[in-house]
């Protein structure tokens, strides 16, 4: 990297996932659940870890025996949590997640307020932050006070230091007071980022069209942004630089349960670009990183959970190999 750098350094939630043992039934049908641990951030940081990559998680947990668990998973996947506090007072969040036939996911939390709501300015590890070269962050630290301005502090100072903002707004509904106020507060921030990916249902929710033809998406393109990424699930991504855009087709496998394949997807593409900056001014190099993103992204898929089935280098490799 240009700032000398190589760490990827998530910022925000992270707690545990509650996934039915069984799809296709509410939450009140389901016989029982699998404890997964998730949140979005920890994902991608411990994506980039599996594949080889430095990665630290900054962010708060409870100080309670699902906190001290999750720590432990950061730990174990090669994850530096120094920038991980625990708070007394709040408990860890909790998502039980139901799974629709299709793998398709629909969530209900339990956090009001959970520690990682709570963290402060004053709390932020700004040496974790400082050694940054891209940051990565989504917009659920943005709902509530004290977390918000913690989130602004610390781009800031990633920002001062060198790194390469990453922002996927991660669009969660249901603990936004208002869909208003969760559009208002995603975009306010969006001008900062040099890559931003959203969702296609985020496209639509943030545009207001069910569309992902270019001249809708390019309404959320920015002069100061590097690289503006749209998935699109089983059907890949598309693309767009100052200079060029483009698509990619996904890979066709059998979908199990989609929580974290997003995750899964911007970890692979940081890494890429972590290892060779040029990769967003080259298309060729960025189709590449992106093929490997989707492969990723697909494998995720394949399994229960988000940070159990993120894959490995090789888990990939085979993909891209068709073996």
């Amino acid at each position: 990297m240009a700032n000398g750098k190589d760490v990827i350094v998530s910022f925000g939630e992270m707690l545990i996932d509650f996934v039915p043992t069984v799809s296709g039934v509410s939450l009140a049908e389901a016989p029982g659940f699998i404890k997964a641990p998730g949140g979005a951030p920890a994902n991608v940081a411990i994506a980039v870890a599996r594949l080889g990559g430095l990665a630290a998680f900054v962010g708060k947990l409870g100080d309670d025996e699902f906190g001290r668990m999750l720590a432990g998973i950061l730990r174990s996947n090669g994850v530096d949590d120094a920038g991980v506090l625990f708070d007394t007072g709040a408990r860890t969040a909790l998502a039980f997640v139901t799974l629709r036939d299709d793998g398709e996911r629909e969530f209900m939390f339990y956090r009001n307020p959970s520690a990682d709501m709570l963290l402060t300015e004053g709390e932020l590890n700004l040496d974790v932050i400082k050694s940054a070269a891209v940051f990565h962050y989504g917009s659920i630290s943005l709902i509530t006070e004290p977390c918000r301005s913690a989130h602004l502090k610390a781009m800031e100072v990633a920002r001062k230091a060198g790194a390469l903002l990453s922002y996927d707004p991660n669009l969660r509904l249901p603990l936004w007071p208002s869909a208003e106020y969760a559009r208002e507060q995603i975009m306010s921030i969006w001008d900062r980022a040099d890559i931003v990916k959203v969702s296609d249902v985020e496209l639509e929710f943030l545009t207001g069209t069910d569309s992902v033809e270019d001249k809708v998406v390019l309404t959320l393109w920015r002069p100061e942004f590097k690289l503006l990424l749209v998935t699109l699930g089983e059907k890949g991504c598309k693309y767009y630089t100052k200079n060029f855009k483009g698509s990619l087709n996904g890979f066709a496998v059998k979908t199990v349960d989609t929580t974290g394949a997003g995750d899964a997807f911007v970890g692979a593409l940081l890494r890429k670009i972590v290892n060779d900056q040029s990769v967003l001014q080259n298309e060729e190099k960025l189709k590449e990183a992106l093929k490997f993103a989707n492969a990723c992204g697909a494998i995720t898929t394949t399994k229960k959970g988000a940070i159990p089935a993120l894959p490995n280098e090789a888990e990939v490799l085979k993909l891209l190999k068709g073996i």
